[in-house]
């Protein structure tokens, strides 16, 4: 059947691919940016807001950012803003159309290699469609792993290209998208590893053993050595620039946090407690995609583990790797699957931590599981490899499990709609946590639903009594009940647990001068500048205050920050003309 296959009948394949996928993720159309990160990356972002301009692109390859290094990643939300403003559902399809195109990359990468269509497509529809990857898809703020990966997908397939005819010219398109997706997401600093494992199987470069007879060693997964080819060191050396690349990149990324100090120290987690969750996530990770129940947007990260859990899951890993990578050796693509989890993973496993790290994240899977998803696709073939009514048994199989996964998906879906349902279904799943209160306390806050939020900031606090944005955000919703007194208290708490928190100072200072101290106002709008140069509403307040004193020209220079962070702003840009207009009109001819 496959060899009855052209080409016109892979890319009606394609065709229908991307129709699939459309209509299972269709409902990301309609869903809001939400309260977690999307702020940052989005709404709330001055310079993603701004669109592609000369300062904005600036900006994106500075180091003044709160998170790491991703210049490719800020210029694709400014794009989006460009072209679509804050149409959530429009950045949402973004998101969609690149993960699509991941899914026919990921299939022409694995039909090229391996001249499998079945299996490839196979593995291509298990990426498409597990719920584990809906946290990529349906959240705007996850556009840097789709996006980074559809450059990954790029450098396989060109590497494809350059092992079949290697040349300079078919070698530099597979570096320049790994330079391309290492600036969308640092996580691509494995690559080069997953390189070499290609190179082993399905590429066949890597060789141990005399070749069989009548085997190219392409595709075989016999045991192979002296193989006249490729030698190992060549093999090495041409991953070298790709090398070079990963390590600058590391340096990059972690810059601006180190400047941030966002870096989570090992005496606030300590080494053996990141070893323990990192072991047993390995493991929990593999059941969530067998079994995708629970799934949510933050796993709170543990205080202990228990050591029979840690124990437990090291010899599984253990006995996993010896058995598929030295009782099972002839079967190349079992090393190379598991080989491929197992070290994509190694990034975002927690060993080293930054800002609020979870136990473990569905997003990050959106590249390891292709591992293992090739280990089964070529497993299950194999193993069915002489039964009788193999292609009715392996295709009603499949249906079944893609319909299955096809459920779960929709379901998951269900939960992205917005803030609350988001983290409201976090609360149930994963258990509480106080950053998932709090989020959900500000989305109930934003909602109108002042005293259930409030409710769910005491939770919060209850987790964390050193939660800087609860004690802020519990602060605000005081306010707005007409407990000026109980929100300053907060505001200080908030400052007390992170005294370079911008929304607090600026919250603090606004009180201040409400109740006559505009000094100490001006000390606190001051110091939120210092920590966020870029913050509007700072430089507003703080020029109506510098005004109120009659210092003009203080007053306008803010103004003019102001506006020129938020040029559409028609209140600011009021106070500004005003101000310029009775200048003129009182200066001395």
């Amino acid at each position: 059947m496959e060899r009855m296959l052209n080409k016109y009948g892979v890319l009606l394949i394609c065709v229908a691919l991307a129709l699939v996928i459309f209509i299972v993720f269709e409902p990301v159309r309609h869903n809001e940016f939400i309260g977690f990160d999307d702020s940052t990356y989005v709404t709330r972002n001055p310079h993603t807001r701004a669109g592609l301009t000369r300062d904005s692109i600036a900006w994106s390859f500075g180091f003044k950012t709160n998170s790491y290094w991703h210049p490719l990643t800020w210029l694709s939300h400014m794009l989006d803003s460009e072209l679509y403003g804050l149409r959530a559902g429009m950045h949402h399809l973004t998101n969609l159309v690149l993960h699509i195109a991941n899914v026919l990359l990921l299939f022409g990468v694995l039909k090229r290699m391996t001249r499998s269509l079945g299996k490839s497509l196979f593995v291509a529809l298990l990426f498409a469609l597990h719920p584990i990857n809906v946290d990529s898809v349906a959240w705007v703020a996850g556009r840097k792993n789709i996006l980074s990966t559809f450059f990954w997908m790029l450098t396989m397939l060109s590497y494809a290209f350059y092992s079949e005819r290697p040349s300079a010219c078919r070698y530099l398109p597979a570096l320049l998208f790994f330079a391309l997706g290492l600036l969308a997401k640092p996580m691509l600093v494995t690559l080069p590893f997953v390189l070499i494992l290609v190179d082993y199987w399905p590429l066949g470069r890597l060789r141990f053993g005399p070749v069989p007879d009548g085997s190219n060693g392409k595709n075989s997964d016999a045991k192979i050595s002296d193989y006249e080819g490729t030698g190992i060191l060549r093999l090495v050396l041409e991953k070298i620039p790709f090398l070079a690349l990963s390590v600058a990149s590391m340096c990059l990324s972690y810059l601006p946090l180190q400047q941030r100090e966002r870096v989570i120290s090992t005496e606030a987690v300590p080494m053996m407690l990141r070893i323990a969750n990192a072991l047993v996530s390995y493991v929990r990770y593999m059941k969530n995609m067998f079994w995708p129940k629970d799934l949510a947007i933050f796993y709170p990260y543990p205080d202990t583990i228990a050591i029979w859990q840690t124990i437990g899951a090291l010899l599984l890993l253990v006995c996993v790797s010896v058995l598929l990578m030295w009782v099972f050796r002839g079967k190349r693509y079992l090393a190379m699957g598991w080989l491929w989890y197992v070290g994509t993973c190694i990034p975002v496993i927690g060993l080293v931590q930054a800002g609020l790290w979870p136990a473990m994240a569905d997003r990050w899977m959106y590249v390891p599981f292709i591992g293992l998803f090739i280990l089964i696709a070529w497993g299950v073939a194999d193993i069915a490899a002489k039964w009788r009514y193999r292609r009715i048994a392996l295709g009603t199989s499949a249906l079944m499990v893609l319909l299955a996964l096809t459920v779960c998906t929709r379901l998951q879906l269900r939960h992205w709609r917005n803030s609350i349902t988001v983290f409201g279904h976090a609360l149930s799943a994963a258990g509480g946590s106080s950053s998932m209160h709090n989020n959900l306390g500000l989305a109930l806050q934003l909602q109108g639903s002042v005293d259930e939020a409030i409710e769910h900031y005491h939770q919060a606090l209850e987790f964390d009594p050193n939660h800087a944005k609860a004690h802020n955000n519990l602060g605000n919703a005081l306010l707005l009940q007409g407990d000026p007194n109980q929100a300053i208290s907060h505001y200080r708490l908030a400052l007390e647990a992170e005294p370079d928190f911008a929304e607090a100072h600026y919250n603090l200072g606004n009180m201040l001068q409400l109740q006559g101290k505009p000094e100490a106002a001006i000390s606190h709008l001051r110091r939120a500048l210092q920590v966020k140069p870029d913050y509007a509403k700072a430089h507003n307040n703080l020029a109506n205050i510098l005004l109120s004193q009659g210092n003009l020209d203080d007053a306008i220079e803010h103004y003019r920050q102001a506006l020129k962070i938020e040029p559409d702003n028609t209140a600011i840009r009021s106070n500004l003309e005003a101000v310029l207009k009775f200048k003129l009109e009182h200066s001395p001819d």
